[in-house]
């Protein structure tokens, strides 16, 4: 188990003027424009290996007291015409002295991207894998578990952006803003032909194209590598694919189907009362969310229909997914969480004690006698996720909107009620001057960590593109055709995008000429410490791995499971998991199956940590509620604890 020294989140207090900004930010008519800054020493002409000279990052960076392996880092544009100003920020970290720039090796290399839409990539760096961390009291220490350190890699801001405050370093002009993610993609590969002219060498290595949660939706694999595949002569060699804690299915299938999946992980949100349990299994099946899983999968499912409830912010989860331009910032999200449950609560006494929480949550169970059985709650109608957040503030301690009653509920990391939580701001760092023109950073705008992106140039504007599972199936023959892999991975503590989602998402796909895996994924992996790690599961060129002990940022929130994941399953060549000898009638998997991991459900941690800032406080439920749960469970679901 990974040990917790500290809250890994954000200031309230941060979070609420942010989504004032964002909401500005939406009616404050047309983008600014912004443009790269020209330093001494820029070559003249077109783009070339004199460039290399000038990317590369040799003044020293403030309070970094130790030393970094060669970097690169500034603007390159995306090749759009008419939008000369649109760019793309890069910062390149290579893994061995001149391994970057070399012409003779074969080695792969990686590139990160963050979600959003509208994250800068250069939270990953900062904060999940990159050579450099940010601690919450702005000090800067070495990641001993950064991802450069197995292969060079590349952290890029993207898409073309710089709302009122700016997101990441990436430059656009008030009309060069991407419509979708289709010209998002062209853009991408613009840019890509002018980095491998920079670095020539990098054109004919594997490149391992790796991001998470909204980079997985549309940003980051799906649209990239579906352009790619549509290139006649493309400027990279792809060769694997990873998505983290991806939103590449529909908000129904990635946010509302697994919340049942959820409370098996982690009961204590319901307090593990077992009357909940069944509600929320009757809500389930009710709006169709109750698919079954099948190996090898027995047809496609059906498409997910949705019924909304009287709450006014009841909306499909797609439509809920498009309004949240940002969603996938934490920043943003929690402010739109401490808005919302402020708002619910304005009739109520927020400081509940755990005592009023017991009579406040009886009345509720008691309200359900009264209505009928096989009927949709219709205040929330199918929107069964948020209906578990407020289920969670209002009646399950440690959590509550409250800093004086509780912690809030953290969507991304469960076991995380700390409240308020500590920040998580690369700003300073990052707009000190000194590391702004170290890493030839634009002077044209401030850099901020998200942004409510303005798509069509508009911030009113969602996102008008289709999930990538409308067209996966299609994506992964032309991956098999080309010899491209697919890693998808999840954090076992992730509320918002949980694995089921991604599990479902898998067993509806074709790939191989087979429909999704045809083993359970019940395979152990180990840290390099020789503990249990999650599970790991391997077919026709397809890994599925599930990291306990992580949230949403695998990277942040268990750094040592997400280095071996990345050296092990995305760039090494563990073949733990993997199912052989299939053509005989009888497959083996490499590392065994274990029976009690082949339910979707891995249990969380016991521990909730709840507190203020870096005041952590550790809360358990009595033993007794916990065994007379597990008890009840096992028989329940058929699911061995």
């Amino acid at each position: 188990m990974v040990s917790r020294s500290r809250s890994h989140a954000f200031v309230f207090a941060t979070a609420a003027s942010f989504i004032l900004l964002a909401k500005a930010q939406q009616t404050s008519g047309t983008p600014p424009s912004s443009w790269p800054q020209v330093y001494p020493g820029m070559p003249n002409g077109s783009y070339n290996t004199e460039w290399q000279d000038y990317f590369q990052v040799t003044e020293n960076l403030p309070n970094v007291t130790w030393s970094l392996p060669r970097n690169w880092a500034g603007n390159i544009p995306v090749q759009r015409e008419g939008h000369p100003n649109d760019t793309l920020f890069f910062w390149a970290f290579e893994s061995e002295e001149g391994s970057f720039t070399s012409d003779s090796t074969d080695a792969p290399w990686g590139i990160w991207l963050n979600g959003g839409p509208g994250s800068s990539s250069l939270v990953g760096l900062l904060f999940e894998n990159g050579p450099i961390n940010v601690q919450n009291d702005y000090s800067l220490l070495e990641n001993h578990y950064a991802w450069n350190t197995v292969a060079d890699y590349v952290w890029i801001d993207q898409p073309v952006n710089h709302p009122v405050s700016g997101v990441g370093f990436g430059t656009a002009d008030s009309t060069g803003y991407i419509f979708d993610e289709d010209q998002m993609a062209a853009d991408f590969f613009g840019f890509l032909e002018n980095l491998v002219k920079v670095f020539p060498g990098l054109a004919k290595r594997p490149l391992h194209l790796t991001g998470e949660s909204y980079a997985g939706m549309y940003i980051a694999s799906p649209y990239i590598t579906k352009a790619y595949f549509e290139m006649e002569n493309p400027p990279v060699m792809l060769a694997k694919i990873a998505i983290g804690d991806g939103s590449i299915a529909s908000g129904e299938t990635f946010e509302l189907l697994p919340v049942l999946s959820v409370i098996e992980t982690y009961p204590q949100v319901i307090g593990y009362d077992t009357d909940v349990f069944e509600y929320f299994r009757e809500q389930e099946a009710l709006c169709g969310y109750d698919l079954t899983l099948e190996y090898p999968q027995n047809g496609h499912f059906p498409t997910l229909n949705y019924t909304p409830g009287d709450n006014p912010s009841s909306m499909s989860a797609s439509r809920r997914y498009r309004a949240r331009q940002g969603q996938f910032s934490k920043k943003l999200f929690l402010a739109e969480m401490e808005q919302k449950y402020n708002a619910r609560l304005a009739k109520r006494t927020t400081s509940l004690s755990k005592h009023e929480r017991l009579r406040a949550r009886g009345a509720w169970k008691r309200d359900l006698v009264g209505r009928a059985n096989g009927t949709i709650d219709a205040w929330y109608g199918c929107d069964v996720y948020d209906e578990i957040m407020d289920y969670a503030i209002n009646f399950t301690f440690p959590w509550s909107p409250s800093k004086d009653s509780g912690g809030m509920f953290d969507v991304y990391n469960i076991p995380d009620a700390l409240n308020p939580e500590a920040p998580m701001d690369g700003s300073v760092f990052l707009n000190n001057p000194q590391t702004r023109a170290a890493i030839h950073a634009p002077t044209s705008k401030d850099w901020a960590d998200s942004i409510y992106y303005p798509f069509g140039n508009n911030y009113t504007n969602g996102d008008p593109s289709l999930e990538p599972m409308a067209f996966l199936t299609d994506l992964a023959t032309n991956a098999t055709a080309h010899n491209v892999s697919v890693v998808i991975f999840s954090g076992n503590d992730d509320s918002l995008i949980p694995h089921l989602g991604s599990q479902i998402t898998i067993q509806n796909t074709t790939f191989g000429g087979i429909q999704g895996f045809t083993r359970r994924p019940s395979t152990p992996w180990y840290d390099d410490n020789g503990d249990f790690a999650g599970i790991v599961h391997q077919e026709r060129n397809w890994t599925y791995v599930l990291v306990d002990h992580a949230g949403h940022l695998v990277g942040y929130t268990n750094p040592q499971s997400g280095f071996v994941f990345i050296r092990e399953f995305v760039f090494g060549n563990n073949q733990t998991g993997l199912v052989t000898n299939t053509s005989s009638g009888s497959a083996t998997v490499i590392g065994g199956e274990v029976s009690s991991l082949a339910n979707e459900i891995m249990t969380g941690q016991a521990a909730i940590y709840y507190g203020s800032a870096t005041t952590e406080s550790t809360y358990y439920f009595p033993t007794a509620t916990v065994q007379a749960w597990n008890a009840y469970i096992a028989t329940a679901t058929g699911t061995p604890l």
